[in-house]
């Protein structure tokens, strides 16, 4: 029955999908040059689906509808908001991209990728999680070699597509063992399966090995890494910054309740791999960073460091880990965008993404300069940027669980990622061009780079200083998708 709370709980995708529709019969209408208003009509549309929802889509007690394949509650709606303001903010970036930026489709694909991601962090079927991997995936396989006349943009795409579909392929297999043994596919009543030892433990052990293989796929954990830094390098900048920040999110989305909830019976045996997957994924992407020249593979590494962070939540299995998931998640998702757009804006101009070609950026643009220093202190998780509670609260969610082994790889690898981060910006600050003519090169910023620029600087400095409404709202949406 379609009542008042099922049209709340899939306002948000309802309104996302009419943008599209707008978008897709308005653009064939517009000559060549105005096409690039596609992303005004994306980003507009994105913003303002946020505020409706927030104004007429906000949920009460959490509640299953859609005949138990969807669950309304604070988790899953403060998750949708993140994905439509980092869409949002993707599409302004995008506008000015020399050759995805006027093709309607590439908007259209953006926006179907978002309906699937906010599924995903609201599915509690397995059947209807599965179809929203792959909505929130095939769109992003294609983003990421959308630049066909450009070598790196189709291989970049193509080994997304090959690892990505292998990894789903996994995970699908995991999800028909569990049903076949538990003869349900709802993920809230797999517990009870497996207290009421309907499941044996062993089968129960092996589905869970199949679900974390294709989950850490997605949010590049160790060992199921080595996909990011390629395509990263390879897709077009704001379609890598989507991907290291909402893809991202929307597989820790799945991941929290999944484990939470669906296999909480084997909280002590998975709890154990994750932690080891953590250690071994912070350390990994710390180290592989140091070395490297081309700021959008450092970034890949350093987004590949942070999901170890972000585990340390999962680890810590208890409510404080639960909030702390959800907080450094809208933390990162602002920093790391920022950090790409910053890229993108940069490498707009001067063609190159390697990190001496950053030398002297404080003299040719001392807003952007400053918005990399905002971006890479937070990412380094220093006060009073976002960056810094969000891992005061995963490192306080683990010592909480008496994982202590646990934070204090956290920590020092927190301080190996200071070292790159700080000589990021060496080069910008520190070091001069070449012929010390900086003036005559200065980094112009249009006016959609302006616009998702400066709304993600504030962004990230308001998480960070006036953190207590963010954890609040972090805490509220931990606390609603328990059963």
């Amino acid at each position: 029955m379609f009542t008042s709370v099922v049209f709340a709980s899939i306002l948000p995708e309802m309104l996302i999908l009419a943008v599209g529709v707008i978008l897709l019969i308005a653009e064939p209408f517009w000559k060549k040059e105005e096409r690039r208003n596609a992303g005004w009509l994306a980003a507009g549309g994105l913003f303002a689906a946020m505020i409706i929802s927030l104004l007429f889509g906000r949920p009460g007690e959490a509640v299953s509808v859609l005949g138990g394949m969807i669950r309304f509650d604070w988790f899953g709606f403060f998750l949708k908001e993140l994905f439509m303001f980092a869409g949002a903010v993707t599409a302004l970036m995008l506008m000015d991209h020399e050759q995805a930026g006027n093709r309607g489709e590439a908007y259209v694909m953006l926006l179907v990728s978002i309906i699937g991601m906010n599924l995903m962090a609201s599915s509690t079927d397995l059947i209807m999680l599965y179809l929203a991997i792959e909505t929130a995936s095939i769109p992003l396989y294609i983003l990421a070699g959308f630049l066909v006349n450009d070598k790196k943009s189709t291989e970049s795409g193509f080994k997304y597509l090959l690892f990505g579909t292998l990894a789903s392929t996994v995970m699908l297999y995991g999800f028909s063992l569990i049903f076949g043994f538990a003869g349900t596919t709802n993920i809230y009543k797999l517990s009870e399966m497996f207290i009421a030892e309907q499941i044996p433990y062993l089968f129960g052990f092996g589905m869970l090995f199949l679900v974390i293989a294709g989950l850490a796929f997605k949010v590049s954990v160790v060992p199921f890494h080595f996909w990011a830094p390629d395509v990263y390098q390879g897709a077009p900048t704001p379609v890598a910054g989507f991907l290291s920040t909402a893809s991202k999110a929307a597989g820790f989305a799945v991941i929290v309740r999944m484990f939470f909830v669906g296999f909480s019976t084997f909280s002590e045996s998975w709890t154990m791999i994750l932690a080891v997957l953590a250690a071994v994924t912070m350390t990994v992407g710390n180290l592989l960073a140091l070395p490297q020249t081309n700021l959008k593979r450092l970034l890949a590494y350093s987004s590949i460091a942070h999901a170890g962070y972000v585990m340390i939540g999962v680890v810590a299995f208890n409510q404080l880990g639960a909030t702390s998931v959800v907080f450094y998640l809208a933390a990162y998702i602002a920093t790391n965008l920022l950090a790409f757009g910053i890229v993108m804006a940069f490498s707009r101009i001067t063609g190159t993404e390697e990190l001496a070609d950053f030398s002297g950026l404080s003299r040719r643009n001392p807003l952007l300069a400053l918005m990399m220093l905002v971006a890479f202190l937070s990412l380094a998780g220093m006060p009073p940027f976002g960056g810094f509670m969000a891992k005061v609260l995963v490192f306080a969610a683990g010592v909480q669980a008496n994982y202590i082994w646990l934070v204090f790889v956290g920590i020092l690898n927190s301080i190996i990622g200071v070292y790159y981060y700080l000589n990021v910006l060496k080069y910008v600050y520190l070091y001069r061009m070449p012929n010390e003519d900086e003036a005559e090169h200065a980094i112009p910023l249009t006016r959609p780079y302006s616009i998702a620029l400066i709304i993600l600087t504030f962004g990230v400095l308001l998480v960070g200083t006036v953190f207590a409404p963010w954890f609040g709202w972090a805490s509220d949406s931990a606390l609603s998708f328990l059963p």
